[in-house]
């Protein structure tokens, strides 16, 4: 009996369905005509500007922003479980920045050892970082942390007799531009807030998910903030790549009791942007076209290096995986959306109320996406079904019975065509045509990821309601790209140690005049004038030659004779123990030259793994490979091949010849070899040895010249 009316059961669902699309389908329309006038208003906005300022004033250049003064500048770090990335983050940025004249602040938790050990072995490296410490367990918000580091700027300023012109905000996984601050601090302190356009890092062709905030920011801050800004005069901090001026800070500090950032939010940022808005500050979205050195994915043929024009930004790798991506996005749903809405309500101008509207309908469009897609799905069925003969009960339905109806979808059909090729422009526009054509599928995966984003965000807004819970720090592990994906230029030992703030320009410029005439090594000239550490320079010589660093090389030394001393003292190399993958590891001052690796691989059997370690380590240990009645020579006495080369009694590459065929236990100490086979006369080496004895004279053991 059932079986007779099922078709007409069929028929009921399909009416209804029919219903459902068309209040979905005014739903999208609406949303669809806010788009729209967006993209007009942009549009009109670039053709207007395009036959009036930019004919009328002459674009800025990267040359004035090098020729203005520099002034003091904060960058605050919030960490949290941030371990895996900050220390190549700063690495990054010291090594990046064309500026000298900042502080870098790093917030952790008590609770976070690991990520502290990270920012203090970056701390011991770099002179201008600091780290706040924040006096509870996290985590609490980034808001609180926030709040912490502005106050430890606040104490540096009073200790230093210092004034920051502007205090910029960046997360640990943020990959910077060397013009960045150097924009900032031209625009200071005209400007309140300066917000720089964030974007993806290029991501592999089958990575849609990752893919979808490479398309979505490129968009949104390529075209939406942009309008923004021209309609209010006020832009929503981005989190990253935002700059305060100081005036900007003290007035959000003086409004809530020194905590400028709002702690009841997950999106202190968009908030913040708000509140400056409010006490009429200046804020300005810019996009200042620069130059990017990149990695750029072919489908067709292996990466290749590319150099790309694009506006001066905040670039980073954002979440990969679905789970992190709609996890990530709920918090940004629910603090502007939900947060944003019951805490700042509906203020403001006509324009900045419709923004709002703009802001927060993605609680409601998000579920309306998919249950589009649902309905489309359902009606292309029943569809099938009629058309294949084996339902054809109906009912007058409004598609078959008013026309408008076919109007609301042609119209939400071109409205989509529209909105897709919008997508396609952006994203072509930063990453290529492959990229945009992919954008167009990757949509529907975005559509997916912010339904489910709304779906936690009102999850967890009721659910905080109804048990009084406070929202925390909602944690999104992030991945820092490696050198080659970023393209990062060769670096030299010079612009390294400036960058670090270890030395400054006039000493700089000082030790490479001198180098031209006393052949000896940028490093050796600088710690000779006591201008430098030896543990900085080891730090800057591992950090230029991606190596890694060893400590306490006389504990781990080699305990069996795995290399000859020749070749030890020959190439200033010291025997370390194998390592947990059974290779032979070796300590060195500074990366052995070609013809030096190749000799000490023969003698191993096999390519050891290079360790830097101090100079006076590397020294200290190398004395002590010939003993001279009995004695160990003294650790602080340096090599006298090293104090001839640096009295310019013998040149580098005479010398460094010299040693290849100089034998410990034949040649016996190294000034005789010297003279025996005819490099120096005995009165040149007897004068070397009593500079030697005179600078190192030791009270309780006769020192003896290797």
């Amino acid at each position: 009996m059932t079986s007779l009316y099922w078709p007409y059961w069929l028929a009921h669902y399909y009416s209804v369905l029919e219903v459902a699309t068309i209040i979905v389908g005014l739903i999208i329309l609406v949303s669809s005509i806010d788009d729209l006038f967006i993209d007009i208003w942009y549009w009109s906005r670039r053709l207007y500007r395009k036959f009036t300022a930019e004919r009328r004033y002459r674009p800025l250049t990267a040359e004035q922003l090098i020729a203005r003064d520099e002034q003091p500048l904060a960058i605050m770090v919030p960490a949290w479980l941030e371990y895996d990335v900050i220390a190549p983050m700063i690495e990054n940025m010291v090594s990046t920045l064309d500026y000298q004249n900042y502080v870098v602040f790093v917030g952790t938790y008590i609770n976070d050892q690991r990520t502290i050990d990270e920012v203090e072995r970056m701390r011991r490296r770099y002179k201008q970082l600091h780290r706040v410490e924040v006096p509870h367990a996290g985590p609490t918000c980034k808001a609180d942390c926030l709040n912490w580091v502005i106050q430890a700027i606040f104490l540096y300023e009073k200790t230093h007799s210092v004034q920051f012109a502007g205090t910029i905000l960046h997360d640990s996984e943020d990959v910077l531009h060397p013009l960045e601050l150097r924009l900032f601090n031209y625009l200071l302190p005209r400007k309140d807030m300066i917000q720089l356009p964030v974007v993806s890092l290029e991501r592999n062709w089958y990575e849609w998910v990752a893919g979808t905030y490479m398309d979505e920011f490129a968009e949104w801050h390529g075209k939406d903030l942009v309008v923004r800004e021209s309609m209010t005069d006020t832009v929503p901090s981005a989190g990253v790549g935002t700059c305060f001026s100081r005036r900007a800070l003290m007035v959000l500090a003086d409004e809530n009791q020194n905590q400028p950032f709002n702690t009841e939010s997950l999106t202190e940022d968009y908030d913040v942007g708000a509140r400056l808005a409010k006490y009429g500050m200046q804020a300005i979205f810019v996009r200042f076209p620069v130059q990017f050195r990149v990695l750029r994915k072919s489908w067709f043929r292996k990466p290749y290096e590319s150099t790309l024009e694009m506006p001066l930004c905040v670039r980073e790798f954002f979440p990969d995986t679905f789970r992190t991506a709609f996890r990530q996005k709920a918090r940004w749903t629910l603090g502007i959306g939900l947060q944003g809405w019951e805490q700042m309500g509906w203020t403001g101008s006509l324009a900045n109320r419709y923004l709002l509207f703009r802001d927060r309908k993605g609680v409601v469009t998000s579920f309306v996406s998919i249950l589009a897609y649902a309905i489309l799905i359902q009606l292309l069925v029943l569809i099938v079904l009629r058309s294949s003969g084996l339902w054809n009960t109906s009912f007058p339905t409004p598609f078959e019975t008013t026309g408008l109806i076919q109007y609301l979808l042609v119209a939400n059909g071109i409205a989509l065509l529209w909105r897709i090729l919008h997508r396609c422009y952006f994203t072509t526009v930063l990453y290529g045509w492959q990229h945009g054509l992919l954008s167009i599928p990757r949509m529907v995966v975005g559509n997916f990821v912010n339904f489910m984003a709304a779906a936690r965000a009102w999850r967890m807004f009721l659910v905080g309601k109804v048990l009084n819970r406070k929202l925390v720090w909602d944690k999104t592990m992030h991945d820092f790209p490696s050198s080659d994906l970023i393209a990062v230029a060769p670096r030299r030992l010079g612009s390294v140690l400036l960058s670090w703030q270890a030395i400054n320009d006039e000493k700089l410029q000082t030790a490479l005049a001198e180098q031209q005439t006393r052949q000896l090594p940028l490093g050796r000239i600088l710690l000779s004038h006591g201008w430098l550490d030896d543990e900085t320079l080891a730090e800057a010589i591992a950090f230029q030659n991606d190596l890694p660093r060893v400590f306490d090389i006389a504990g781990k030394r080699s305990t069996t004779d795995v290399l000859a001393d020749e070749f030890c003292l020959r190439w200033r190399v010291v025997p370390l123990q194998r390592n947990a993958l059974g290779r032979q590891e070796i300590a060195v001052a500074s990366p052995l030259p070609p013809d030096g690796l190749q000799q000490i691989t023969e003698q191993l059997g096999a390519e050891p793994v290079q360790l830097i370690a101090r100079e006076s380590d590397i020294v200290a240990q190398l004395r002590q490979l010939q003993v001279v009645e009995g004695q160990p020579l003294p650790a602080r006495a340096p090599l006298l091949g090293d104090l001839l080369i640096e009295q310019g009694l013998l040149d580098r590459e005479v010398f460094q010849k010299a040693m290849l065929g100089y034998r410990p236990h034949v040649h016996g100490r190294i000034g005789d070899y010297l003279v025996d086979i005819g490099v120096l006369p005995r009165e040149t080496i007897e004068q070397a040895v009593a500079r030697q004895h005179n600078h190192y004279r030791s009270d309780d053991q006769t020192e003896q010249p290797l």
